[in-house]
């Protein structure tokens, strides 16, 4: 008897304590490993803005590594693209995984979208979801090649992003929504670097989410940077990451 009943709180001890560990997201064993894409000016060591995403991510069961820029992303975003590409074949070779998911932050998700649609990522990419990403430009690289008679100061991605940049008008020409990847756009309506926000959005061709936070959580008003922080976008991140519609919880911390 007194076996048995040690064999009960036993059992009810290990239930407990499954409970109280971490979950890992559906279908683990078969998760994507996650790429984080970085924005601009950030390198040539894990930045650390990203580290509370990362181990957001983490925490809920996904591989997940931060794409590194030598040179801070300010040189050419065909270049950040090929060291993502790089990035890519190195985390499938560690994992065995036949495709990774890319989480990309404001320039990322144009380094994401170039390797996507030039350098083969059609193929190796499950879902693209981007935070405050310029992918129609952003005023605020017009106004600073305005201003330094067209250099933007000397770097090559500022220009990339101006609207209207030949980068962006080859990057945009034909179909947004390159292959079976799953697109998702989430912006601010309080973003003033990329300026308007709504420049974000990618064409609506039915393989696209575009979502403004403001639109499931009025309350919830974070800027450019503050999207790589914000708990209810993180949460909005994991939906996309589950292939699930993105339902933010606005009291996410």
């Amino acid at each position: 008897m007194l076996v048995r009943r040690l064999l009960v709180v036993a059992a009810i001890l290990a239930a407990t304590l499954t409970a109280l560990l971490p979950s890992s997201p559906a279908g683990a064993a078969a998760a994507d490993p996650v790429v984080i894409v970085p924005g601009f000016t950030t390198g040539p060591v894990i930045d650390t803005g990203y580290i509370p995403l990362r181990d957001r991510l983490r925490s809920a069961g996904y591989d997940v590594t931060v794409l590194v820029y030598p040179d801070y992303g300010l040189g050419d975003i065909r270049t950040n693209s090929q060291r993502l590409a790089n990035t890519i074949a190195s985390v499938r070779a560690r994992t065995g995984a036949a495709k990774v998911d890319l989480v990309a932050h404001s320039m990322g998700g144009l380094v994401s979208r170039y390797y996507i649609k030039n350098l083969g990522g059609a193929a190796t990419v499950d879902s693209l979801i981007m935070m405050g990403t310029p992918n129609y430009g952003t005023s605020l690289a017009n106004v600073a090649s305005f201003l330094t008679f067209g250099s933007c100061v000397g770097i090559d991605a500022c220009n990339q992003m101006a609207s209207g940049s030949s980068f962006l008008n080859d990057l945009n020409a034909g179909d947004d929504t390159i292959g079976s990847v799953r697109y998702t756009s989430i912006a601010t309506s309080v973003d003033l670097v990329v300026t308007p926000y709504k420049n974000a959005f990618l064409a609506n061709d039915g393989n696209i989410a575009n979502i403004t936070v403001q639109s499931q959580c009025l309350l919830r008003l974070p800027g450019h940077l503050g999207l790589i922080f914000d708990g209810a976008v993180a949460d909005g991140v994991k939906d996309a990451l589950r292939n699930e519609t993105v339902r933010m919880n606005c009291f996410a911390p």
